[in-house]
């Protein structure tokens, strides 16, 4: 069994979480500076996983996955999401064409 992402991927993403772009725009949106830990500790479980098929570091990266998708559950799309075309799509749009006088 292998871990549900690439090891790298953990790091990757830790890595980019400390990166002085993300933490400016971490700051700028929300007022405070980015949480890396998380990724890290995901990253250290990982490893551990692929190296000694810890079962504890397992669980740990499993349940972090859970969490991790139960958030993105908690935001609403802003867009809601087409089921079909718009009956006019084949129509051609109005575009009013400002001519220079």
């Amino acid at each position: 069994l292998q871990p549900p992402r690439a090891c790298e991927d953990y790091l990757s993403e830790f890595r980019h979480c400390k990166s002085f772009r993300n933490r400016f725009h971490h700051y700028y949106t929300y007022g405070t500076a980015p949480s890396c830990q998380q990724w890290k500790a995901d990253y250290h479980n990982c490893s551990e996983w692929e190296r000694h098929k810890l079962t504890e570091a397992k669980d740990a990266l499993q349940k972090s996955e859970r969490r991790r998708l139960e958030e993105q559950k908690n935001f609403t799309p802003v867009w809601k999401l087409r089921q079909a075309p718009p009956g006019d799509w084949h129509r051609p749009l109005d575009q009013e064409t400002q001519q220079d006088s």
